[in-house]
């Protein structure tokens, strides 16, 4: 029989510990200062504004927190007008962005070829320049006697815009064509740069593919291209209709007393009569109203993909 040799036993396993995990605070770190930032220029203003809208009091004797909500339907009781002014003005202005912005959009990410970089200049060349001089241009560009003015009464547009109660005779400045006019050339940036991002994401094998099944252009943009560019859609119209319901500088330079925004209201309240708890409470009133209007539109949209 042959012998039959026993194999040695194995040593034992060095006592050795799991490594460490080196730099798992990092990340935290890193955040850090962005959380410190929002902290100290969000939420502290946000506290204060807060406990502002529930004070009594005036300028002179001081203000206390006496928990007054009734300022709260006080001010939307008194400046609903302007409220609704606001959310028609920036639901018009951001419909036409999306009509001026989206064929642009769809030129720079498909047609543009070698021109791409210069058509982008040229989009964000406002950007070079002050907001307010911006929309003091508009004063010039919609003078009485201009050339605006005149082409659009020879086209009879502004019969149009009067029986809408838009223009007031052959005057535009003053009137609320001329604030809508100024949100959109202020905002339309901001509507065109995200539609490009999600337009330049679409493969373009995806037309090709629809050109292949015999789809009509019409029926390619309908069935490819628009559903793939709603991330775009969306992100474009809340960053022009967020900024432009509380604006209040168009309204102000290019607009009249009948057409005050929500936003001249609270800067009347806070720098001019300064009463400090209604002009607090209307902030907090318009940022309720549009944190409402942004989560129904989301659901709506059936997007959460936003660029």
């Amino acid at each position: 029989m042959a012998a039959v040799t026993e194999a040695p036993p194995l040593a034992p396993a060095p006592d050795t510990k799991p490594p460490r995990k080196r730099g798992r605070w990092t990340p935290y770190w890193l955040l850090l200062p962005g959380i410190l930032w929002l902290i100290v220029f969000f939420a502290l203003p946000m506290i204060y504004q807060a406990s502002t809208s529930v004070q009594t009091g005036s300028l002179e004797q001081g203000y206390k927190v006496t928990w007054h909500f009734a300022t709260y339907w006080d001010a939307l009781s008194q400046y609903w007008p302007q409220f609704l002014r606001s959310v028609l003005y920036a639901a018009a202005a951001t419909l036409l962005c999306l009509v001026l912005g989206y064929p642009l959009a769809y030129l720079i990410a498909f047609r543009a070829g070698r021109w791409r970089n210069l058509i982008m200049i040229l989009v964000i060349a406002p950007f070079f320049t002050s907001f307010l001089i911006r929309t003091l241009a508009w004063k010039t560009i919609l003078a009485d006697n201009g050339p605006v003015v005149g082409a659009l009464g020879t086209l009879h547009v502004l019969d149009v815009t009067n029986w809408l109660g838009w223009t007031a005779g052959d005057r535009v400045l003053a009137t609320p064509l001329a604030v809508v006019c100024g949100l959109t050339y202020n905002f339309l940036p901001f509507m065109i740069l995200p539609l490009y991002t999600s337009l330049e994401r679409i493969d373009p094998r995806l037309h090709e593919a629809a050109g292949d099944l015999y789809a009509k252009p019409m029926t390619t943009f309908r069935k490819v291209t628009f559903p793939l560019s709603m991330p775009g859609v969306v992100s474009g119209t809340l960053l022009t209709f967020i900024p432009a319901a509380g604006d209040y500088v168009n309204a102000d330079l290019l607009g009249s007393t009948d057409t005050r925004m929500v936003g001249n209201v609270i800067q009347t309240q806070f720098l001019r009569i300064l009463d400090y708890p209604t002009a607090a409470a209307l902030s907090f009133i318009l940022m309720a109203a549009i944190l409402i209007m942004v989560t129904l539109y989301i659901r709506k949209s059936g997007t959460e993909d936003l660029v």
